[in-house]
């Protein structure tokens, strides 16, 4: 098995000062340098809007100051990573949720507003606004995971089970955001047996080839920990490969790569710093980051 050495690491540290976002570069001090929680809110502040929504930019592909869904999403995961939601940020958020969601109970990845802004083409060239499972479940599992309770979240969690019961196929970005939900939905009996059903389903959409290029999906995409319910998508020699070849792919100046092409420079610079962090994260959960000061 290899590593991740301290070596790499430091050089890791090296390109998060270069080249990452402010609330990336904190991010990356608290998860290896024990920094404090306190820059990383004060610095996710300012991606928030009046409307207790996420934009500016907290998703690099949607660079408009409007608060839309997709964002929403974004400022979730990184408050999860730093513990129990703040409640007044948590009410601000279903507030937003609550003025946006469809009358089927689910939110759309992005709104129309999101065609008069600057935003990748593929997200200006979006069509359907309707209640989705990507990224509402992703939306309610977190908020089930931190106890954030509420009307929002309550007819979320309805629109998810009865969408997640119908699911016949899905697609890579989608069964991620499934799985979030069946995580942490709190009728535990309820999630196993849906992600019994839909296992074969999700397994066959995630690109099982560690040296495939492009935009897929791989298995350290959606298991991103090993105490995770995806995890038992994978065997163990899969997942080996998986974490090789992720190791593999650190490039000389300390980051990793967006995989396929970018709209812009400035998005491309965004998403590397986010993807170093997020692949040194997995690593690390999966025991293959070494401690210690560089040799």
């Amino acid at each position: 098995m290899t590593m991740v050495t301290s070596e790499a690491l430091r050089t890791a540290e090296h390109f998060i000062s270069r080249n990452a976002r402010l609330i990336d570069r904190h991010r990356f001090a608290y998860h290896f340098q024990s920094g404090p929680t306190g820059p990383i809110h004060t610095a996710l502040e300012s991606y928030r809007n009046i409307d207790g929504g996420y934009g500016n930019g907290l998703e690099p592909d949607i660079r408009g100051h409007g608060s839309q869904p997709a964002a929403v999403e974004f400022a979730l995961r990184y408050l999860d990573e730093l513990g129990p939601l703040p409640k007044a940020l948590s009410a601000g958020i279903c507030r937003y949720l609550t003025s946006v969601s469809h009358p089927n109970g689910g939110v759309p990845w992005v709104l129309p507003s999101v065609r008069h802004t600057e935003a990748a083409p593929r997200w200006r060239a979006a069509d359907d606004f309707g209640g989705a499972l990507h990224p509402t479940a992703a939306i309610a599992g977190l908020l089930h995971k931190r106890h954030i309770s509420g009307a929002w979240r309550d007819r979320a969690t309805a629109f998810c089970w009865t969408r997640i019961g119908a699911l016949h196929w899905t697609d890579p970005a989608e069964a991620i955001a499934v799985t979030t939900f069946l995580q942490h939905a709190p009728d535990r009996r309820r999630a196993e047996a849906e992600f019994a059903r839909l296992a074969p389903m999700i397994r066959a959409v995630i690109e099982l080839d560690p040296d495939a290029t492009g935009h897929a999906h791989k298995p350290l995409d959606i298991a991103t920990a090993p105490e995770l319910m995806a995890r038992r998508l994978f065997t163990d020699a899969e997942i080996a490969k998986h974490l090789d070849a992720l190791e593999r792919r650190q490039l000389p100046d300390g980051g990793w790569d967006v995989e396929g092409d970018c709209w812009t420079d400035s998005a491309r610079a965004d998403w590397r710093g986010i993807l170093t962090i997020h692949n040194l994260l997995v690593l690390r959960a999966y025991g293959r980051v070494a401690s210690g000061p560089p040799a």
